[in-house]
């Protein structure tokens, strides 16, 4: 296999998804020389549900990438539908985040995110997937990658790297990363429908899924409209349920398609191919997130929301805080700037995520789960606040009823010891 000589760099990004991305955008907006490194080429499936909700179009939008998302299908917010009750829940005003989502692919997304990364000065080698670290006094400085197009490996040598490689994470591993397993874990299974409602301005949320006979199911579906003759639709289960890991995703998923709202026209003739799952480590999981010379960003750090399974949104936000941090490190030489990340994380996510994982406990009883849907369904303006807390676009500018039962929540959580 052929060597090629090392190049330098201020950083590396090990990954070109959401959160690798947008710390490059970041770096590179900010005048740093920064490489990343994508296994794959785009544009490349994933398996996600493809809703961008209002922070991550926030997130775009300051990326200076709004007028792309414009291409794509907008929708007005969430229709859940439980116990024969249908709501239809408008995003909430916020003075910091957009009324309205989108529905994009991601092999679309991810692309667009990382050629605009390129514009700003980053530079982006495609199927080259980083082997293994490189070590200098102990500290990582760099990464050996192999360029699988051509054969050939190199050493990418960098001041600082960031691990961006998604849920599976091998690199962070290779680093002593690990799952706190004590952490709720999600899995989540999805495929394509073409549908006359593939521009339904609404996304949708099954909180009480059934089979075909009629028994409950355990976890959630959900049908995302992509605006382009197709619907992304799905399931998914938290770890949280006594008995998640003897559960059949591929069962639940046809269980769910054959007995979604007719409306939608889902149909085996219809599908557009079989479905692909995957695992998702969940609320900040995953441990240590920083190192002298390195930083773990969105799935790879754990950093989904456990009340909804959104994690694209939280990977824009990490990737930028990380980037942030580096610029400073950067352009002051004091490395100790990074060592602010797992603070900064803490501060923005800590209580917040503890709130949702404790929630995730309850709901892991099918019981409590059903009850609890059984009950807020019968109100739209109690399913309102659920809506605004799961989707952590509570205000900050006031008190509203969401926002005080929230602190309510918070309050009592805080007194509750870590497991």
């Amino acid at each position: 296999m052929a060597s090629l000589p090392p190049s330098r760099h201020d950083v590396l990004v090990v990954g070109g998804g959401p959160a690798g991305a947008a710390t490059a955008y970041w770096l590179a907006e900010a005048g740093h020389d920064v490489v990343v490194v994508e296994k794959k080429r785009f544009p490349r499936e994933k398996t996600c549900g493809d809703g961008l909700t209002p922070r991550a179009v926030k997130q775009l939008t300051d990326m200076g990438l709004y007028h792309r998302l414009t291409d794509f299908h907008r929708f007005d917010g969430l229709r859940a539908v439980a116990h024969d009750i249908t709501l239809e829940l408008r995003w909430p005003e916020h003075p910091t985040f957009p009324d309205h989502g989108f529905v994009v692919r991601r092999r679309d997304l991810d692309e667009m995110v990382a050629e605009h990364a390129v514009k700003a000065g980053a530079t982006v080698f495609e199927e080259t997937e980083a082997t293994q670290p490189l070590l200098n006094h102990g500290h990582v400085a760099g990464a050996v990658v192999r360029d699988g197009k051509r054969g050939e490996t190199r050493e990418l040598r960098a001041r600082y790297v960031v691990i961006a490689d998604g849920s599976l994470s091998r690199f962070g591993r290779a680093l002593g990363t690990a799952r706190d397993r004590s952490y709720p874990q999600g899995m989540a299974i999805r495929g394509y429908f073409e549908s006359p409602r593939h521009d339904d301005p609404w996304i949708e949320s099954a909180l009480d899924v059934r089979a075909r006979n009629g028994a409950s199911l355990p976890g959630y579906g959900w049908i995302f409209p992509v605006g382009d003759g197709t619907i992304n639709v799905g399931v998914g289960l938290l770890s949280t349920f006594r008995d998640w890991k003897s559960v059949n995703t591929t069962h639940l998923m046809s269980e769910f398609a054959a007995t979604a709202p007719g409306y939608w026209g889902i149909s085996p003739e219809a599908s557009c191919g079989p479905p692909t799952g995957g695992r998702i480590p969940m609320a900040g999981s995953v441990h240590p997130k920083v190192g002298p010379t390195w930083a773990v960003v969105g799935d790879a750090a754990g950093s989904v929301n456990p009340f909804n399974g959104e994690g694209i949104d939280y990977a824009y936000e990490t990737g930028r805080m990380a980037a942030g941090l580096l610029t400073e490190a950067l352009t002051t030489g004091d490395g100790m700037a990074l060592q602010q990340y797992p603070r900064l994380l803490d501060e923005e996510y800590g209580l917040y995520f503890k709130v949702a994982r404790l929630f995730t406990r309850l709901i892991g009883n099918p019981a409590v789960m059903k009850e609890l849907t059984r009950v807020g369904m019968q109100s739209r303006s109690l399913m309102d606040w659920v809506l605004r807390i799961m989707a952590n676009l509570l205000r900050p500018d006031e008190v509203g009823p969401a926002e005080a039962a929230y602190r309510a929540a918070a309050t009592i959580v805080r007194l509750v010891p870590e497991p």
